[in-house]
């Protein structure tokens, strides 16, 4: 009886902040966001508080819930949603996101993580400062074209083993985070999740290639050049190294199929960006094109040829496990559902009950400010997941993909660094970021604390996004 009643006041709370059902053409039946009070927002905020805050603060808990705790906020927003808009509306956006949004994400991510864990590098450098450098600076490239996780990934462990005789070394991995699982991603919607989205939401695949790569590139100049001063003086300092436990040995990679199926992952995905033969099929409401449907049963058997044919051994020696896509598509189910009434919200411009957030990041006459864009993006991508957040800012800016690549093009360069770049500034701004953290202190490593690591981003990233936005986004 108790929670009946709580149920209604909650009812009646949603329905007092303002609440409404509109039809998308075809009656599709959707939310209004116009009508949608702030409180709808409160499920999502509190699945991205979740992933951020819990990890530390529970980890015991956290490590064997995570999976309740993303349907919990899920289901905060669906019931009462179906209960006041009705069933038949619920279903619809349910379907829309999961089906044109999720379950591709979720796809792309799993073919590239199968993919990446049956290439193992072996053999050993000497992690010189030059030698460090040149890693930073193939892992970088690599990042934009097999996925910030699957470079980083792939690169962490020969890293580790180059500078296992070095007494002063924490830096390497800090420079490595910053560039390898975050800014090296931003040239194509294969190197980070934002850009894969907004693939999906219509942003032409090369865009963030000729947009983005003077962007990236300063960044990465800057930060290989202060990396390399770093390590210069840390090495110096050292004297004389301690024998080597893992001496200088001829590089090689196992796994060799993986790398042509890599190449087929990238030509799935420039196939359903190039290839539009008209098909459609309609389910309730949601058209389903051939040529994404297409791209997803590839990388499915992309991802079940790569486990055929890889030897066991391949994996063995990379550690590979499913727990980390296991989590990640936990965790994003949550916040693809969460998210549906903020992006209705943020479509419904100042209309909506993010007015304050849409006057912020534009000019009294509607142009944007694309400074507010770049920053906001960031700070929120810093200390949330920089996927949903780039969705967010996406729609603020109108959530028109062939007017964000053409007159606004400033705009989503701006919304895109932020998100991609500003992922590096904390731990939990990127998942990579926390995989390469656990795998390095799994080989003896310390690395350091949340605030620590803050401590290096706010030195040396924070800097330097200030330098860019006067460049690139005045």
């Amino acid at each position: 009886m108790k929670r009946g009643v709580l149920f209604a006041a909650l009812a009646a709370l949603l329905w007092a902040t303002g609440a409404g059902v509109a039809m998308a053409a075809g009656d599709a039946p959707h939310a209004d966001g116009a009508r949608l009070g702030v409180i709808w927002v409160l499920p999502f905020v509190g699945v991205l508080l979740s992933i951020a805050i819990m990890p530390l603060a529970a980890p015991a808990f956290w490590h064997h819930h995570f999976g309740k705790v993303s349907a919990a906020w899920s289901l905060l927003f669906v019931v009462p949603f179906a209960a006041l808009f009705g069933l038949p509306t619920a279903v619809y956006e349910v379907m829309h996101t999961l089906v044109l949004e999720y379950v591709p994400f979720i796809i792309l991510l799993l073919a590239l993580f199968t993919v990446t864990g049956g290439i193992r590098v072996t053999g050993n450098l000497h992690g010189s400062p030059t030698m460090n450098t040149v890693l930073l600076t193939i892992g970088t490239v690599l990042a934009g074209w097999m996925g910030t996780t699957g470079a980083a990934m792939l690169l962490i462990r020969p890293l580790i083993r180059a500078n296992d005789d070095r007494k002063h070394k924490v830096h390497v991995f800090v420079f490595f985070i910053f560039l390898v699982a975050n800014i090296g991603g931003a040239l194509t919607p294969l190197g980070d999740p934002p850009l894969f989205l907004g693939f999906l939401k219509g942003v032409e695949f090369f865009w963030p290639t000729s947009h983005l790569f003077t962007e990236m590139l300063v960044c990465a100049i800057v930060l290989l050049g202060v990396f390399y001063a770093l390590d210069s003086y840390w090495y110096a300092k050292e004297g004389h190294l301690p024998r080597d436990p893992t001496p200088d040995s001829p590089i090689d990679i196992q796994g060799g199929i993986n790398v042509v199926l890599l190449l087929a992952v990238i030509g799935a995905v420039l196939m359903s960006g190039t290839w539009k033969p008209g098909v459609v099929w309609t389910v309730n409401h949601i058209q389903i094109e051939l040529q994404n449907l297409a791209r997803d049963i590839l990388l499915l058997a992309i991802t079940f040829l790569s486990m055929r044919l890889t030897p066991k051994d391949v994996r063995d020696g990379n550690g590979f496990t499913w727990g980390p896509i296991v989590e990640v598509a936990k965790l994003f189910a949550g916040i693809f559902l969460t998210i549906i009434p903020a992006i209705a919200i943020l479509k419904a411009g100042k209309s909506g009950a993010m007015e304050p957030l849409v006057s912020l990041v534009n000019h009294p006459d509607g142009t944007p400010i694309d400074a507010w864009y770049f920053w906001l993006s960031g700070a929120l991508s810093s200390f949330l997941d920089n996927a949903p957040t780039y969705l967010v800012f996406f729609n603020l800016a109108g959530g028109d993909a062939a007017t964000l690549m053409g007159s606004m093009a400033a705009t989503l360069a701006a919304i895109s660094c932020g998100a991609v770049f500003m992922g590096a500034n904390t731990y939990i701004g990127n998942a990579p970021n926390f995989m390469v953290k656990s795998v390095v202190e799994a080989a003896g490593i310390r690395m350091p604390s949340f605030f620590g690591y803050m401590a290096w981003s706010c030195g040396i990233l924070v800097p330097l996004f200030v330098v860019m936005t006067f460049i690139f986004f005045r």
